[in-house]
């Protein structure tokens, strides 16, 4: 049972996060040879806050 974690910035839709995870199934499915159904997709979003780049949140950049 392949277990994908997917982290990204929070904003995203329910369509856009629904089609991650069909999209992501698949491709795990096909390479692994699991079973599409025993694909487990986590998605770990994080506030602008909560993420820096070059020692700047981009809450504080936005």
């Amino acid at each position: 049972m392949p277990y994908v974690t997917v982290k990204m910035l929070e904003g995203r839709t329910d369509e856009q996060k629904r089609n991650l995870c069909e999209k992501v199934s698949e491709v795990v499915a096909e390479t692994t040879g699991a079973p599409v159904e025993k694909v487990v997709v986590f998605i770990e979003e994080m506030p602008k806050s909560h993420y820096a780049m070059g020692g700047k949140r981009l809450s504080d950049v936005e």
